[in-house]
């Protein structure tokens, strides 16, 4: 099945905040959260200049699968699914069970949603990722299985805690 035709199959299939996985070839994965009628919220490219349009092509030229993290700023963005940039051999599937967290009633995941959509952060592989920030959105925890051999613990409660503290309480009308 070609890419488009997988694009098809999850957006005919998916519902409001499942997981969206774009594995990509080389073995590790970008992450995001359906939104409904084809969009994906997700880390996406920060606003940039011309200059730095430029230099991101480059880079994405040399590494066609990790241009845009190499620069690190991300803008949390909502995007058609069929339009986010993947690499050549890339799939994309709703991936709700590679997780052990439950999903948030879908008020609470509208709430993470509005919250953290066009906010701009740097982009740490490691620490603070894309995983991390699908997960935090669909459960309210933070947590990334693609780094081998890192405990989690740490990692998983900073990124929790970071993205916590720019959503408002769920009991106020904000």
């Amino acid at each position: 099945m070609d890419y488009k035709e997988q694009v098809e199959q999850v957006v005919s299939s998916a519902q409001f905040g499942d997981l969206i996985e774009f594995s990509y070839p080389i073995g590790y994965s970008h992450w995001g959260v359906y939104d409904g009628d084809g969009y994906v919220i997700h880390f996406g490219v920060a606003d940039e200049t011309q200059v730095m349009s430029t230099f991101r092509g480059f880079l994405q030229t040399v590494f066609p699968v990790c241009g845009d993290l190499l620069l690190g700023e991300t803008k949390i963005r909502r995007q058609l699914l069929s339009e986010v940039n993947v690499p050549k051999g890339a799939r994309v599937l709703v991936s709700n069970g590679r997780h052990d967290l439950q999903p948030s009633p879908e008020d609470e995941i509208r709430k993470r949603r509005n919250a953290l959509l066009d906010k701009e952060f740097t982009y740490k592989v490691l620490t603070f990722n894309c995983e991390h920030f699908a997960t935090f959105v669909r459960s309210g925890k933070a947590m990334c299985n693609q780094i081998p051999g890192k405990p989690k613990n740490k990692e998983c409660v900073d990124a929790t805690e970071q993205f916590s503290s720019l959503v408002p309480s769920l009991d106020t009308d904000s």
